[in-house]
Formats: structure tokens, sequence, C-alpha cells
């Protein structure tokens, strides 16, 4: 390869996941050469694509640890964000429910070790009091905690809000582009992907599921990366009233356990399972896991069992070796691993990005803040906001916001196409539908996927046509 033509970043993320994005974001504030490098074609295709899209105030999470520390600031970050943003969020609270003697007494432990990590709002309830704010969970109920504070959050369009503002700014993305070998040069790292070969003097590892392999390229083995299978259920709208809160179960030391929550988008969740795997890429749904959230939902639920399943689907949890969230800049070298994030990530993600911020500015005087980043307003995707469809100001500017391709999410064309043609573009359906709900109510694409599939080809011979021109 002539290295004449190699392009040389002063950074380079491994990773697009929304920690991977939250510090292209940080970073872009300092400097416009920066590239994401992700083996996925999208940006929150991997690991950020699934989880519970839970805002968490950081309650619960073990005292004095960076976790607790980076969930806490991370939840008033992404809080704020989310407003400026326009990226939808439902302050719904949660209740930690005890079904027995031995959970009820350790919401006592529960709400310590909230006070610990700075939250002061919780209440322990009786179990009268948890009849009358859900009276539709299951029987046995013996008390519970309340975490007024929580709140549901639409959780995609979080890492594609940070992709934006950090391209917008000339940060580059390099989608598709897996990561064969790494390899330090005088200059800073040489990192060859399946399409060309990087160069950066700074490498930051946001790999998630992957981290631990990314760092055995440069010869470190301290962090182990041991997959955890969840598996969810999605059910349809019409059981959104079942269920007012976040219900969480007294946590195990395998994590929070299977939860009953509403969802941004106007549905009830169930789960997730955890299932420690060996296959990175195993995100399988599988029948043992389905009978056993049905089982746990008849008990927490038991009217739950009764409405239609939209769609299952599984993420995985990078679980790791370490005890805490494993972030850290290499002795001698411009490279910070920052690995074992698990399911709070998309909490934390911004102050994670702060925090490597600082690492990244050690032995670095010269890295001076050139700009904060224009504001920007994300597509509106919550059920309890108004809808494009339901806008008639946007409308009358855009008739196309008034013709629905997607019946069951009410996903129009005019939405498809600004998915199709923004500056992080959807190549994908699963990554227009992160984007916008097409496909992912009732019907799964049954319906409408001929449509959407139209609308592609003919976005894409306009784009062709276009660049033409532009020759």
């Amino acid at each position: 390869m002539n290295t004449d033509t190699v392009k040389k970043y002063e950074f380079a993320i491994i990773g697009a996941g929304v920690v991977g994005t939250a510090i292209a974001r940080e970073l872009t504030k300092y400097t416009s050469s920066v590239v994401v490098i992700d083996s996925q074609d999208d940006v929150g295709a991997g690991t950020s694509k699934a989880n519970t899209a839970i805002l968490h105030t950081g309650f619960d999470m073990k005292p004095n640890t960076l976790e607790s520390k980076l969930v806490s600031e991370g939840y008033r970050l992404l809080l704020a964000y989310a407003k400026e943003t326009d990226i939808c969020v439902e302050k719904t609270g949660a209740i930690l429910v005890a079904w027995n003697q031995d959970e009820l007494i350790e919401l006592e432990n529960i709400q310590k070790k909230a006070v610990e990590n700075g939250y002061l709002n919780s209440r322990i309830l009786s179990a009268n009091e948890i009849q009358k704010l859900e009276p539709d969970l299951g029987p046995g109920i013996l008390g519970g905690l309340e975490i007024p504070d929580e709140f549901i959050i639409d959780p995609w369009s979080v890492s594609v809000a940070f992709a934006t503002q950090a391209k917008r700014v000339g940060a580059d993305f390099k989608f598709n582009s897996k990561v064969l070998s790494i390899s330090q040069t005088i200059e800073g790292f040489s990192i060859e992907t399946k399409n060309e070969n990087i160069q950066s003097a700074f490498l930051i590892n946001a790999a998630g599921l992957y981290s631990d392999v990314i760092d055995r390229h440069l010869g470190f083995t301290d962090l182990e990366i041991h997959p955890r299978r969840g598996e969810l259920i999605v059910f349809d709208k019409l059981a959104r009233t079942l269920v007012n809160h976040i219900i969480l179960p007294v946590p195990t030391k395998m994590g929070k356990g299977v939860l009953v929550s509403p969802t941004i988008f106007g549905n009830i969740m169930l789960g997730p399972t955890a299932v420690d795997v060996k296959d990175k890429e195993d995100t399988s749904t599988t029948e043992e896991g389905v009978n056993y959230l049905l089982q746990k939902g008849k008990s927490l639920a038991p009217k739950l069992l009764k409405e239609e399943i939209t769609t299952m689907y599984t993420g995985l949890r990078a679980a790791s070796n370490q005890p805490d969230y494993f972030i850290k800049r290499r002795d001698g070298l411009r490279f910070i691993t920052v690995g074992g994030i698990r399911s709070t990530g998309l909490t934390a993600s911004m102050a994670i990005a702060e925090y490597v911020l600082t690492l990244v500015k050690q032995n670095e005087p010269e890295f001076k803040k050139l700009r904060d980043h224009s504001a920007h307003k994300m597509p509106i995707l919550g059920e309890a906001s108004i809808r494009p469809y339901q806008d008639a100001s946007a409308i009358l500017k855009n008739p196309l916001y008034g013709e629905i391709v997607c019946h069951c999410e009410h996903v129009s064309k005019g939405e498809i196409l600004d998915a199709l043609r923004s500056e992080i573009p959807a190549t994908s359906l699963s990554g227009l539908s992160r984007r916008t709900r097409a496909c992912l109510g009732r019907c799964q694409g049954f319906y409408c996927y001929a449509k959407i599939e139209e609308i592609f080809e003919q976005n894409s011979k306009q784009d062709v046509s276009l660049e033409n021109t532009q020759k």
C-alpha cells in the first residue's frame, strides 16, 4: 500500500456505539481530525441497539466506583442533552418491588446505597401504596422502593445525534470496516481494516464486546469480555395502560433482573434474561428464554400475558472480568481502553466521554478547546410527543409528512426520506427502523416493507443522478 495515500488523523476511535460516538462528539470540540471505525453498517448497531432504554439515576450502583460516578453524572448530562436535541424522554419513575421477606429487608439497604450515591429522593412504599400506583401487578407484593426520577428514553437517537454533531465539524465515519490488525508506529498507530489502512496519533478503544480483542492487538490482556445475552419481549401498545412505572426486581449478582417497563414508543417491555454465552454474535431468541420471561411476567403482571406480543429481541451486554468500568490510559502510550461498560453505558455515555477527555489531556498541554457544538434537533419518535403526522404545520411545509407509509407506527414518507438523506443516513432497513420506527409495529414490516424498499431504491437513484450532475 502506498502510505502517501493513507489518511492520517489525530484521533481514531474504534466503536461507533453510544460510547464511541459520545467520545467523538466530545473530541470534536477540540479538533476536527477524528475518525470513528466500526465493523457494522451504522452507528449504534452493536450492543447499543438492544437495551432497556432507561435513563438511570444510578441509585443502585456500587458506591464510590467509577461506574457510580459516571452514571450519576451521565444522567444529568444526557437528560439535559435530550431536552436540547428533542430526543424523547418520559419521566415514569421506577418502583423496586419486594415479593418476599428477604427482598423486603434488602430494600432498606438499597435505599442506604442510594443515599451513598447522592440520590436522596427514594421512598419506601407499603404494599397498599404500590397497589394504588400499580393496580395490575400480580399478588403477593410486600413492599417497595420508589425512585421517582427514573426516565424512559429513545435509545437509538442518542448515537445518531452524537455522531451528527461530530460529523458536522469534520469527523469521518468508516462503517463496514472490521479491524484486522493494529501496530504502533513512530507517529502513533496504524490500523488495518478490511477496506483500508488508517493512521492516527491517538487511539481510543470503545469497541464494546470486542474491546478485549482490540486490546490484544497491542498486547494488553487484562480486560476479558464475557458476553451476557439478554432476551426481551415487547408487548402491543394496547398493553401500555397496564404499567405506569418501571417495575424493577431486587437486583442479584447477575444484574438487575427481569423488569416490566413502558417504552418511549408506547409499548410494554418485559425482560431481560441474563445468560452468559461465549459467542459475541449470539443474539438468538431461545424458547427457554421466552418461556422464562413469560413465567416471570405471569407473576409480575398477569394481565400482560393476555396481550399480543409485538416482537422479541436479544441484546448482548459486555460483562467483563473487571469489577468496575475499565477506562484506562495505557502507560507511555496515546491509547485508551474503554471497556466493560455493561448496560449502564447509555446513561453514562456523555460522562464517559468527558472522563476520557481528562485522560487524553494528560501530557497533552496543547489540547485546547476550539468550539461548542451548534444546536441540533432529532426527529420526534416518542408516542407521548407530537409526531410529524400529527403536526399540521409540519405537513403544511412538507406534505410528505402526511403520507403514511408504515401504518402500525404512523411513519410518514417524509420521515423516511429525512432518515435516508441525513448527515448520518440510514443505509439498511434496521438503521431506518431505529431512526423512524418503521417496521417495528404489529405487522413487523409485512405490509410496508415493499413500499419502503421502493423508497430506498428511488432515493438511491436520485443520489446517483445528483452525483453525475455534480461531476
